[in-house]
């Protein structure tokens, strides 16, 4: 099996690397690595659009086939690797990770872990993205362990198009997990306190320095499952289309007369007057 591994902690990471090489000790796999060159938490799925993206070779330990850091954020790594670095075939699964800290619930719409792993999904690669809950000692093992044995059954899921599987994983030596759940999306919001500083030339700046303050732990959410002792597997799509909103909406007469644009008589819609392709992604944003 060909895997590519990416992250947001850096290439220099402790996660990443006893995830590449723990997978990297079963013969059947070929491992690639490629990652950010430096700390890129919580940079969702930003991209790089108006500066160079700059790559260097890296040599790890183990039997991992190459690896690389880039100077982008983890979707620039993902879509880099796939189409420039790892070469052909595609990789047959994307795995992000070991994330140092949770993703759970909310978080996944800020986490650059969830994002290298979504990049997988919208090119309809099997992907999984891969956290470590916090604790006084970091057990990557565990976490490296799970996924060594999840990536023999993840085949077996025939997940839908374009989706990935959210891992979060309790920090607790591996004899110490409960078991698995396969849960849904919780609750984890914060206050978006920032702390007002100086630096020395008494320039004023702030410091984001909130706290969680409202936490679901419901059972059957990812937040509680780890928070029982056990390892949480969330199926995501990247489409976040909220549907009973969307019956809704769609009941609300007033909405359908705010244009009062004339009939087409019978015409079919010029689908060139509605959107408009382009292979340049410099207007996205």
């Amino acid at each position: 099996m060909k895997i590519l591994i990416s992250n947001d902690d850096g290439i220099n990471a402790k996660g990443i690397r006893v995830l590449a090489q723990r997978l990297a000790e079963e013969k059947e796999h070929q491992v690639f690595v490629v990652a950010p060159d430096r700390e890129r938490s919580a940079t969702g799925h930003s991209l790089t659009l108006h500066k160079p993206l700059r790559t260097e070779e890296v040599e790890l330990p183990g039997n991992i086939k190459q690896a690389w850091s880039t100077s982008g954020t983890p979707s620039d790594c993902v879509k880099l690797a796939v189409t420039q670095l790892v070469g052909s075939p595609t990789p047959d699964i994307i795995i992000s990770g070991i994330n140092s800290g949770p993703n759970l619930g909310s978080e996944v719409l800020y986490s650059g872990t969830v994002a290298a792993a979504m990049e997988g999904a919208f090119m309809d690669i099997p992907s999984i993205a891969v956290s470590l809950i916090y604790g006084e000692t970091r057990h990557y093992e565990t976490a490296a362990e799970f996924i060594a044995k999840l990536v023999k059954v993840f085949p077996k899921a025939h997940l839908a198009q374009r989706s990935l599987l959210n891992v979060n994983v309790p920090c607790v030596p591996i004899d110490q997990v409960k078991g698995v759940r396969i849960t849904e999306l919780g609750v984890r919001l914060y206050d978006d306190y920032f702390e007002k500083r100086s630096d020395p030339r008494g320039r004023v700046y702030y410091w984001l320095a909130g706290e969680a303050v409202e936490v679901d732990e419901k059972e059957g959410s990812d937040v509680w499952a780890v928070a029982n002792g056990y390892v949480s597997i969330t199926p995501i799509s990247f489409n976040m289309t909220d549907h009973a909103a969307k019956r809704k909406l769609e009941a609300v007469d007033d909405l359908k007369t705010f244009f009062h644009a004339p009939e087409n008589n019978g015409k079919k819609p010029d689908k060139h007057a509605a959107t408009s392709k382009t292979k340049e992604h410099n207007n996205l944003g």
